[in-house]
């Protein structure tokens, strides 16, 4: 069975695709238990076919199930276990846990792999949220403290029901685990830094709970995304290269970093080099926020310029980020597809080139 390894340039996603309007009815106003269920329906499980077979149709080498069963990338978290509420709130992400965290629908993440190693032929990934970044997300100190009194607690607790899941999924047979950590990125940016009294302890932090979570984890290629927030048309969330952030990245035991280089933001690719030599790249080629669609040639650059300091073999493409993290993202599916398609045929012609 060939594996990932022996594949030159795997053309793949990050994870989520857009909702088209029919699939965000399948789900109900809230993420949680209820929406799980609605998650799990025929009707899903048709829709998520879909999504796979668009991805097959691009070209693409590694697909997922786009993110179609959940609210946002974030909140299946909600879905497992139930203990959080919708809010408002000054500084919240429109939820917050006000319950100790009660497993209610173990294994959930594992049932989406499950369908979507069974649904093709092709490499698959899983995403699963890192501890820190739900922890920044998920935990308000006026509505999060009667259950956990400080967020370091509640992303103390979230390490065991995390790693059970990647457990699970690695057990489904699934090519890639991807743990999704934005909140370690964006500090980059200096003004993102600012906000924090020590950016060293929160980049340390963030860096262990994910080593907690994929310790010991082999049969499975497990892999870590790193972006600046993806607001869609609006944008990024944060400004520079990977410098700041580097040595952290380095602590982190995965096999492979999946990181954006499409955008100016992202800073100088050159990075690259300083990632441990034994590491696969998925390399941000592809935009996924704005209306222009990279073409095979712009695609194919970007990979180049890569190859001026990190060999070839280790690279893998991919947009730069999932084409919506969350439900109600404003961008067209069939834009994404050409995006993918584009980026397949790149790939393409890289192997054709490269050997």
């Amino acid at each position: 069975m060939t594996t990932m390894h022996e594949v030159p340039f795997v053309a793949g996603v990050v994870g989520s695709l857009p909702r088209p309007l029919s699939i965000q009815d399948l789900l109900p106003s809230f993420s949680g238990v209820d929406s799980a269920e609605s998650a799990q329906s025929s009707q899903m499980d048709d829709a998520v076919k879909y999504a796979i077979r668009m991805q097959e149709t691009a070209g693409l080498d590694l697909v997922s199930d786009g993110e179609w069963r959940r609210h946002a990338y974030t909140h299946i978290i909600a879905d497992i276990t139930g203990s959080f509420e919708q809010n408002s709130l000054p500084g919240s992400w429109g939820m917050s846990v006000v319950e100790p965290l009660e497993i209610r629908r173990p294994g959930l993440i594992a049932e989406e792999a499950k369908f979507l190693v069974e649904s093709t032929d092709k490499f698959t990934k899983v995403c699963i949220p890192s501890p820190y970044l739900l922890g920044v997300r998920l935990w308000h100190s006026e509505v999060s403290s009667k259950a956990y009194k400080t967020r370091d607690e509640f992303i103390e607790a979230l390490v065991p029901i995390l790693r059970d899941e990647i457990i699970a999924v690695r057990d489904t047979g699934v090519t890639v685990i991807q743990i999704d950590e934005p909140h370690l990125c964006v500090l980059v940016d200096p003004k993102v830094r600012s906000t924090f009294e020590n950016p060293q302890y929160e980049m340390d932090l963030a860096a262990d709970k994910i080593n907690d979570v994929v310790e010991g984890i082999d049969q499975v290629v497990t892999a870590l995304h790193l972006c600046r927030r993806n607001w869609g048309r609006g944008g990024w969330g944060a400004e520079g290269g990977y410098n700041p952030i580097i040595d952290t990245m380095k602590k982190i035991k995965v096999d492979q970093y999946v990181m954006e280089f499409s955008i100016p933001a992202a800073g100088d690719i050159a990075i690259l080099k300083e990632l441990p030599e034994d590491s696969l790249i998925g390399l941000g080629s592809v935009d996924c926020r704005f209306e222009h669609i990279d073409t095979p040639d712009e695609i194919m650059g970007r990979v180049e310029m890569a190859m001026k300091h990190v060999s070839g073999d280790r690279i893998s493409l991919n947009p730069d980020c999932g084409f919506a993290p969350a439900k109600g993202w404003d961008i067209p599916l069939d834009e994404a597809y050409m995006k993918l398609k584009n980026e397949a045929e790149a790939s393409r012609r890289l192997r054709e080139k490269y050997g």
